[in-house]
């Protein structure tokens, strides 16, 4: 049975490591024509590179516009381009603040506002997945900035999805949890921090990038279902504080 997404003209942000490298690949093997807007050239050969900062308005604008020309129109697209942050509130300064919110918001914004014109002007309508992150709903210390940009994405993506409904244009999210990408690598300096998030997720491990991906490629697929946020976590946010059951657990 054919692929729904064979042929299809698919955009992806941040397609050059991590979930959006995976993402990539996927979609590349379900027959898709993708193009990739990132800062880094990918790794490998296949996709179209477009390099962008998708926190530049104008840079956002001409790179979405060159994909869509090249590509014939655009289908899917998949925001997941992102940056990480660390650093206690009182200690922050504000340029740090900026630096994670105009990547994950402004950058998911200005994308998925171009990528919206581009499949309206099309009129065949589409599916757009934004990465979002289950940081965005628990209270990570010293990760503030993260964590509401990442709950600020959540929300866009319901409102969008409301907005281009009408359109043909489904929105959705995924919200990963600790996944094993190049921004994860950072928490190696936090002794015995990926050994405590495999045990305190429900399927006791780390997540992959692949299995993200999956989940995003899924979602793109899924033809009635909109402005919704998908967990990709392995269950980790299920974890709970006052669990009794852990008091009758082996240390």
């Amino acid at each position: 049975m054919p692929s729904p997404l064979g042929g299809a003209a698919a955009l992806v942000t941040g397609g050059s490591s991590g979930i959006g490298a995976a993402t990539v690949d996927l979609l590349r093997g379900e027959g898709a024509r993708v193009a990739v807007l990132d800062l880094q050239e990918p790794g490998r050969p296949g996709p179209t590179w477009v390099r962008c900062d998708v926190a530049d308005e104008a840079q956002v604008v001409a790179a979405v516009a060159e994909v869509e020309t090249s590509l014939g129109g655009l289908d899917v697209a998949v925001l997941c381009a992102g940056v990480g942050g660390f650093s206690a509130l009182v200690d922050m300064p504000a340029a740090e603040w900026d630096r994670v919110i105009t990547v994950n918001l402004r950058g998911t914004f200005l994308c998925l506002r171009e990528v919206a014109r581009a499949m309206r002007s099309g009129g065949r309508g589409g599916s757009v997945v934004a990465v979002t992150s289950v940081s965005g709903f628990l209270a990570d210390r010293m990760m503030a900035h993260y964590s509401a940009s990442k709950a600020a994405v959540a929300e866009l993506v319901r409102v969008a999805a409301r907005e281009l409904g009408p359109g043909g244009i489904r929105v959705n999210a995924v919200a990963p949890g600790t996944t094993d990408t190049p921004m994860f690598a950072a928490t190696e300096r936090l002794p015995g921090y990926r050994e405590r998030v495999a045990r305190r997720s429900a399927l006791g491990a780390v997540g992959s990038p692949e299995g993200v991906a999956r989940a995003i490629v899924s979602l793109l697929q899924l033809e009635w279902v909109t402005g919704q946020i998908l967990c990709a976590d392995g269950g980790v946010s299920l974890w709970s504080p006052i669990d009794p059951v852990e008091s009758l657990e082996d240390p």
